[in-house]
């Protein structure tokens, strides 16, 4: 089989296509991408709770030692963000990490992180693929593994980053969904005095009957949690960490969307103006934001490598996605759910009320901005018929408004405002058009969808 890597990694179906034959074959092929770039590599190797990860995580590390890399792996089931940031803590060449992050239980995956600590570029992975390419069947490799654990490390650094005592006075629900934050979040806000109720504990490559993805059709126990009133805040991560969920006072879910203006609103009132990054389906309130503070936003392709790749370039303090991934300034370029969740409970506490309170003074000050996201099943055919369209269009009007920009950084983006746009992408493996809209109203939305549907014929 042909295996090739999408937006963050290589994922298949476990027993289908993600098999140790396979798993052997791209560690091999990853392996002889860093030799090719140093004799004498370290290489890193983690992985998430799912079935079977310990025994593929075991299996790539012997196949790369026995290529020539000398290859540490974590002693327990690990988040993609701690071993990003050992990746740059130890000065490796590069980490492994086995998993399909919020992806439903049946999919496994690998991720490479290269040297630099983030989500591997498109020539990175382009190169690794050619490697797997020549390769035929790899055999089991014997020998011994050598164990690290940087949790002491990772743990020091979000100190310098989160005002970790001024979190212990609130009260806290966690749920770790199964997935590899179960060791981390709970512990450490436990460590520094915060109540926590943190449920979903225990490892179970099932993650309890639903996909490891904190959204808010996936956090009812989390919103019935926090509905009783005993706690302040309800926070989750996803099967990696390196995604978050929030749930407000009286179980108001926070939309990623809503966590990155939150928190990009407090680094800009605490630490000074700087740029902020998004991709082009994440909010434009982020835009009003930053232009009030005379700093600019920063679009990007959808990805969070495409946001790691400014924030490795450009002095922005903060990169996010509306998909739920976000770094700061002074971290690593990959998403970070462990270190998003410490930062919203960090701004809770400095305020002093409900996110949902404080979003709506966000708003007061600079617009209010509402969206929304629609996946259309439709047939290949028609899939690539609308995107075709959309291509090709000469728009000028949607309903009652007049195109303003058309931006085809990534799919097809109609502005009408800088308040009122639409952007469609097609899915890349499923006969899925996705849709992104945002208003400055639920009336308006509600409009804007209605005549995006029947502008798309749909």
């Amino acid at each position: 089989m042909e295996i090739r890597f999408g937006t963050d990694g290589w994922r298949a179906i476990l027993c289908e296509d993600f098999t140790l034959p396979n798993a052997r074959k791209v560690a091999k092929g990853i392996a002889r991408y860093v030799l090719g770039k140093n004799k004498e590599p370290l290489i890193l190797v983690a992985y998430d709770g799912r079935f079977m990860n310990e025994r593929f995580a075991k299996e790539a590390a012997l196949v790369m030692q026995n290529e020539g890399a000398r290859v540490f792996m974590t002693e327990k089931d690990t988040p993609t963000p701690v071993i990003a940031f050992a990746v740059a803590k130890y000065k490796a060449d590069g980490a492994v990490m086995f998993t399909a992050s919020h992806n439903p239980p049946e999919y496994n995956g690998i991720k490479f992180i290269p040297d630099y600590a983030g989500p591997a570029e498109p020539e990175i992975t382009a190169a690794i693929e050619k490697e797997i390419a020549k390769i035929g069947s790899v055999l089991p490799a014997q020998g011994e593994v050598e164990y690290f654990n940087p949790d002491k490390e990772y743990e020091k650094h979000l100190h310098s980053l989160v005002n970790l005592d001024l979190i212990s006075s609130l009260k806290i629900a966690y749920d770790a969904m199964h997935g590899a934050g179960r060791l981390y979040v709970g512990r450490i806000l436990k460590e520094n005095g915060v109540f926590v109720e943190e449920f979903n504990t225990g490892r179970d490559p099932l993650f309890g009957g639903r996909p490891p993805e904190p959204i808010s059709k996936h956090m009812q126990e989390l919103v019935d949690l926090v509905k009783e009133g005993k706690v302040d805040l309800g926070l989750a991560t996803d099967g990696d960490a390196d995604r978050f969920g929030v749930i407000d006072f009286k179980g108001r879910y926070i939309s990623a969307n809503e966590v990155l203006v939150l928190i990009y609103n407090y680094l800009l009132e605490t630490k000074g103006p700087k740029p902020v990054a998004r991709t082009v389906a994440t909010t434009h309130l982020l835009d009003a934001i930053a232009k009030a503070h005379g700093v600019n936003c920063i679009e990007t392709p959808v990805g969070f490598k495409h946001i790691g790749q400014i924030m490795r370039t450009t002095d922005v303090v903060l990169g996010g996605e509306e998909s739920g991934g976000l770094s700061i300034a002074g971290h690593i370029p990959e998403k970070d759910g462990i270190l998003a969740d410490l930062l919203i409970a960090e701004l809770r506490a400095y305020y002093n009320k409900p996110l949902a309170e404080i979003l709506e003074g966000i708003f007061a000050k600079y617009g209010r901005y509402v969206n929304k996201r629609l996946d259309l099943r439709l047939t290949n055919t028609k899939k690539q018929e609308v995107m075709q369209f959309l291509r090709d269009k000469q728009h000028q009007q949607l309903g009652p408004w007049k195109v303003k920009l058309i931006n085809k950084t990534d799919g097809v983006k109609i502005v009408l405002r800088p308040d009122l746009w639409l952007l469609a992408r097609a899915s890349g493996t499923e006969p899925v058009v996705r849709i992104y809209l945002e208003a400055a109203s639920e009336n308006e939305l509600k409009q804007l969808e209605k005549e995006t549907l029947a502008y798309l014929n749909l």
